[in-house]
């Protein structure tokens, strides 16, 4: 190593929401990183909007989910969602959503989801990770090459701001480069679309005025229905803030932002517009999620429609079940082929929420819409009375409320040990189950203290049975050197909710095996599940 170089276990390319995850989930982990970022860090864009329910059910892990919650959303703003012709027109269907002051927890989480956009998502992040050297971001840094050696990685970085070089040397190195990722493109690992890609605008503008005037009548989302515009006007900061996704015109030019935006509001109310961003709406997924010691998470790894807000919420889900794999390899208790997993277990996910997501984008995009629609004649309200019966049939309120798509996915590698009949991979059957492979169910054992508050580092078992010893289970773990503790809990309704007497619980809070006894010689089980098979 020269003067100028770095030594570290795992080197981030790219500081969007799923690199910062993967850094503080690395951090939780005890394990040493760098996370490069070209940028000086400043998130101009508030591009996505919600954090999901199992996200934050992580951001709890980390003890950021209050954070989240305090970064400025109001706690008695409305959650709903409204097909209106116009705003301040008139309105097709409601989905009400309690005010998160109001709202009560549902009995399969610890936590909701929260509206947070990135500009204030990524601020609370960069705050609990720092700069380096004190903390792990490298700003205004870019990745020039880098190299693989049987040792890991040689990255040769440029500090944009002094021109000044240095090498990473690292372990390993995780590609959070967006969906144009150059280091997935290095590694020579394509992205297939499955679906066309769509071109779209974002305009975003303030109207400090809609909400007072909208009064009770105000929605968080609004999905126009007309034959202008039938895309979703969406309140950003719950104060001023909206964006306005909009399809460009036929002939491919950028819609002008001002008509669009008296095309979408028709009461009158002073706006003063943002930008006027176009964008690409793809539907890839990588053909392989590792090359070698490089790993791709986010959208590098896929990209989906944010119909549903699944994207950074799988791309978060990537960088927890990386994360824990990265460290058991690097603390040395991992069987060899653990970081194999990794791929098998999220590339499922990516394409199951890929097609969830872009199913909410057909539902919206396949209706005809006359312009008798904007009337107030007697046929104007039959079409709109026509079209809210058929959203009640068809369940359009699953878009915004998919507790199954956040939760309901099932790992399935050689880590984890079925058992009997998986449970129903409809999303919108969904019931918490300790299946392996499923996220273990949570219960509160205490006021405050749930379930998953247990899982995080190491595994646990969860131990319903009252009389059965652990002790030889628990020293087939300590000899393979595997962290490992047990919880015994005499609950018979979470006994019943976790349906085994025995559930033993990864990591990343994903159940690797249950039974209603122990193995006399758990020497197997272990290695299978730390990836030693």
């Amino acid at each position: 190593m020269n003067n100028n170089s770095i030594k570290t276990d795992v080197l981030i390319v790219g500081g969007g929401p799923v690199g910062l995850a993967m850094a503080v989930e690395l951090g939780y982990q005890g394990i040493d990183c760098i996370l490069i970022e070209q940028t000086n860090g400043e998130v101009t864009d508030p591009k996505v909007s919600t954090v999901g329910p199992r996200s934050m059910e992580l951001c709890r892990r980390w003890g950021i989910a209050q954070k989240i919650r305090n970064a400025g959303w109001p706690a008695d703003h409305t959650l709903d969602i409204a097909w209106v012709t116009s705003v301040g027109g008139h309105e097709i269907y409601r989905v009400h959503f309690s005010a998160y002051a109001q709202r009560t927890l549902p009995d399969y989480a610890p936590e909701t989801e929260q509206v947070c956009p990135q500009d204030w998502f990524a601020p609370v992040f960069q705050n609990f990770l720092g700069k380096y050297p004190n903390g792990v971001i490298k700003y205004l840094s870019h990745l020039d090459s880098f190299e693989q050696t049987d040792q890991g990685i040689i990255a040769q970085v440029t500090n944009l701001e002094t021109g000044s070089t240095e090498v990473i040397y690292a372990r390993y190195m995780v590609a959070s480069d967006g969906a144009r990722s150059a280091v997935r493109k290095a590694c020579g690992v394509d992205a297939p679309a499955l679906h066309a890609t769509q071109k779209f605008q974002s305009v975003v503008f303030k109207a400090p005025e809609l909400a007072a005037q909208m009064g009770k009548n105000h929605a968080m989302v609004y999905f126009l229905v007309n034959p202008m515009i039938q895309e979703p006007l969406r309140a950003v900061d719950g104060k001023e803030l909206y964006r306005l996704i909009l399809k460009p015109q036929e002939d491919g030019q950028v819609r002008d932002a001002t008509e669009a935006i008296r095309s979408a509001i028709s009461i009158d109310t002073e706006f003063e517009i943002v930008s006027n961003l176009p964008w690409h709406l793809t539907h890839r997924v990588a053909d392989h999620f590792r090359s070698g010691n490089i790993f791709f998470v986010g959208d590098s790894a896929h990209t989906l429609s944010p119909s549903g807000g699944f994207g950074m919420n799988t791309g978060i889900g990537d960088a927890v079940d990386l994360g824990w794999k990265l460290a058991a390899t690097l603390q040395g208790w991992a069987g060899d082929n653990l970081l194999d997993t990794y791929e098998t277990e999220r590339y499922a996910i990516a394409v199951r929420n890929l097609q969830e997501a872009n199913a909410n984008l057909q539902r919206t995009q396949k209706r005809s819409i006359p312009p008798v629609i904007m009337s107030d004649s007697p046929e104007g309200d039959r079409i709109r009375q026509e079209m809210a019966e058929g959203m009640e049939r068809s369940g359009v309120k699953r878009e915004f409320d998919s507790p199954g798509v956040h939760f309901g996915f099932r790992y399935e590698s050689k880590a984890i040990i079925p058992d009997g009949t998986p449970p129903s991979d409809d999303p919108f059957e969904w019931k918490q189950s300790s299946y392996p492979g499923c996220r273990a169910p949570h219960a509160w054992l205490a006021p405050g203290l749930s379930t998953l508050d247990l899982f995080g580092h190491g595994f646990v078992l969860m131990h319903f049975h009252p009389t059965q010893e652990v002790e030889t289970f628990e020293k087939a773990f300590q000899e393979r050197g595997v962290p490992f503790t047990s919880k015994q809990i005499d609950n018979p309704e979470m006994a019943q909710l976790y349906n085994r007497a025995f559930v033993l619980v990864r990591p990343d809070g994903h159940v690797a095996w249950r039974g209603d006894t122990l193995p006399d010689d758990p020497g197997d089980l272990i290695d299978r599940v730390r990836g030693a098979f």
